[in-house]
């Protein structure tokens, strides 16, 4: 058994071991710890959403499932959002065989029996997005950074890849993960498979993702201060859609729609009143008020969200 990983620790390990990880809302204080304890830890749950464009719901969660629904949820792209720091809503009960199986480290990993310990209390979780219908398939980059995720927190806990479990293999209930690898005609997920790979990469050295010889890092994206200004001021009076400079308002929503200060419709590179409401949101969270709340960016509050958010800021 081990302490749970404190969120500085988790995003470090993550970093360190090639995951593109990046913070969602307020996930380092998002948990279900009034519930129930949260550790001592004994391992990690893999999960597949059954669904699109859940990073939304695995914070938030249902009425009758309140959120985090996991801790981590991993887009087709393969970049990572933290959405919970604690217990998460994200396996249940589990099989006792299942749980022992998992905590000693075992490399079979028994048919589940009756549900009967708390899961939730006791395990890392992840939410990789997928339909889990048997035929949409998670993308190789997707695959990578899952190993990568569950390879990170094993190594800080000194686990083997037997610390890592399918939700499929911790109760009947469940059948993920599922879905073929790498295309649409790939091999169907193996929880085998992904230990395999898991421990492969803990038996290695430490390196981030490969790139193809001689391709060269992607310059990051940068922001006119300028051009975002002259939107928020020009766009409220334009016909709906319509745009002054789209491609820099455009990283701004994506930006604020991720910190959920801006509904993902409304994504559509037009700085327009609803925007500006969301980056006023934006400039109160960064603790400004009064003229300095307006909804007009500034460089301060522009250049703090871009570092959040993997771009750049020039005047």
């Amino acid at each position: 058994m081990a302490t749970p990983m404190t969120a500085t620790q988790i995003l470090a390990a993550l970093s360190a071991e090639g995951v593109d990880v990046r913070e969602y809302k307020d996930w380092r204080n998002h948990n279900r710890n009034h519930k129930g304890a949260w550790g001592p830890v004994n391992g990690i749950v893999i999960h597949h959403t059954a669904g699109r464009d859940s990073l939304a719901l695995c914070y938030s969660g249902t009425s009758a499932l309140p959120g985090p629904l996991c801790h981590t949820h991993l887009a087709k792209s393969g970049v990572a959002h933290m959405v919970g720091n604690g217990r998460a809503n994200h396996a249940g009960m589990f099989a006792e065989n299942a749980m022992d199986a998992m905590r000693r480290e075992l490399s079979v990993h028994p048919v589940p029996g009756p549900d009967a310990m708390d899961a939730n209390a006791r395990t890392y979780g992840i939410e990789i997005e997928n339909l889990g219908n048997g035929v949409d398939f998670y993308p190789s980059a997707q695959y990578d950074a899952a190993v990568r995720w569950a390879a990170a927190i094993c190594r800080f806990h000194g686990w083997s890849a037997n610390s890592v479990i399918g939700h499929k293999e911790g109760t009947r209930r469940k059948i993920d993960p599922a879905g073929p690898v790498g295309s649409a005609k790939g091999a169907a997920w193996s929880m085998d498979k992904f230990r395999a790979d898991v421990q492969k990469r803990l038996d290695g050295p430490q390196k981030p993702p490969s790139k193809p010889e001689g391709e060269k890092p992607k310059p990051k994206p940068v922001v006119d201060l300028s051009n975002v200004i002259a939107a928020a001021r020009k766009d409220p009076g334009l016909p709906q859609g319509k745009s002054t400079y789209k491609a820099d308002a455009l990283l701004v929503e994506k930006a604020l729609a991720a910190e959920g200060l801006l509904p993902a419709k409304w994504v559509d590179g037009s700085f327009g009143t609803l925007t500006v409401k969301a980056y006023a949101a934006w400039q109160r969270k960064c603790g400004h008020s009064g003229k300095a709340a307006d909804g007009i960016p500034g460089m301060s509050t522009l250049a703090k969200l871009g570092k959040k958010h993997g771009w750049g800021v020039k005047a």
